[in-house]
């Protein structure tokens, strides 16, 4: 299949959003209403120039017909909400050090009750994305810095491996501390970062594997060029490897396919059970092989990450 499946449980229908009912003047999202880009009352930090505030009449415009062409970050929030007072400078201090990669839109659910409804929120913060108009589950509840970044790395991931590599310009103004905090990109990753945005994955790979010569021990680096060979890879996987993989529990490269395709799409914990049952029922060079594919798995979700921990502990049981 070239291109991973979105649809998956817990993912949200976003179809009848696409046409919100007209509102009466005042209402929310009118200039000037609670929750109306530059209307006061929002979190503090709410402005920067990656990050829109949005509404049920822009919600189609402003999140579907974006997301066509980047990730669209819609976070759902509310003022009266102490986890989302926490979360929302995080996310739009990230917005601002990505610079485009992604579009970040905040809904206040208290100014937005039939749009919250309409898309099943229960409880705030609530972070999900959306690729061409599909829903790509994120996160509930604050999180940390880190662990934020590390969704959205998966989340650039799953977009290039979906053909979506353009950025968002600018969409408001950035605000002093946004211009004081963003850095300045790093020459050392333009070649990379340049390929990735042209689509073109093996020259990404090549500039990736012409930094790691000049320096192997750059982390970032490493990353960059599992996530790059991970899209590669999971391009035009054979719907039947499945199957395949069920049938044959010792035939790694069907076993590694299917993790890879199960990473893309989301499903992390079930990518790392997989390689770790194969390396349990393998020996020798494929065990080997198990391993160390597993551990490139490791580099794109991130070291620091709990699940990544908590896989390397069973890895460990598993060889020992």
């Amino acid at each position: 299949m070239s291109q991973p499946n979105f649809s998956r449980p817990g993912a949200i229908d976003l179809s009848s959003l696409r046409k919100p009912p007209a509102r009466p003047g005042g209402a929310p999202g009118a200039p000037g209403a609670p929750g109306a880009p530059g209307a006061p009352g929002g979190a503090p930090g709410a402005g920067g120039a990656y990050v829109l505030n949005v509404t049920e009449p822009t919600f189609q415009a402003d999140v579907i017909e974006r997301s066509l062409q980047v990730p669209v970050v819609v976070e759902f929030w509310s003022p009266r909400s102490d986890q989302s007072l926490a979360l929302s400078p995080v996310l739009i201090q990230l917005s601002t050090e990505y610079a485009g990669k992604f579009l970040l839109t905040r809904i206040d659910i208290d100014a937005n009750p039939q749009l919250a409804q309409a898309v099943g929120v229960q409880t705030v913060p609530l972070v999900i994305a959306v690729l061409r108009g599909q829903v790509v589950p994120l996160f509930q509840g604050a999180v940390g810095e880190p662990e934020a970044r590390q969704y959205l790395d998966q989340l650039l991931t799953v977009a290039v491996a979906n053909g979506i590599t353009g950025r968002t310009d600018p969409v408001g103004p950035a605000g002093p501390a946004d211009e004081a905090a963003e850095p300045e990109p790093d020459p050392r990753y333009e070649a990379a970062d340049n390929a990735v945005a042209a689509g073109d994955l093996d020259g990404a790979i090549a500039a990736y594997e012409a930094l790691l010569k000049e320096t192997p021990a750059d982390a970032e680096a490493k990353a960059g060029l599992s996530r790059v060979q991970l899209v590669k890879r999971t391009r035009d996987v054979p719907a039947e490897v499945r199957t395949r993989a069920a049938d044959n529990p010792e035939d790694i490269e069907a076993q590694m396919l299917v993790a890879d395709v199960d990473l893309m799409g989301g499903h992390v914990d079930d990518a790392f059970a997989r390689l770790i049952k194969t390396i349990q029922v393998t020996a020798g060079d494929d065990r080997n092989a198990v391993r160390l594919h597993l551990l490139e798995l490791f580099e794109v979700v991130g070291a620091d990450d709990e699940r990544v921990v908590k896989a390397r502990r069973r890895l460990m049981a598993a060889l020992f």
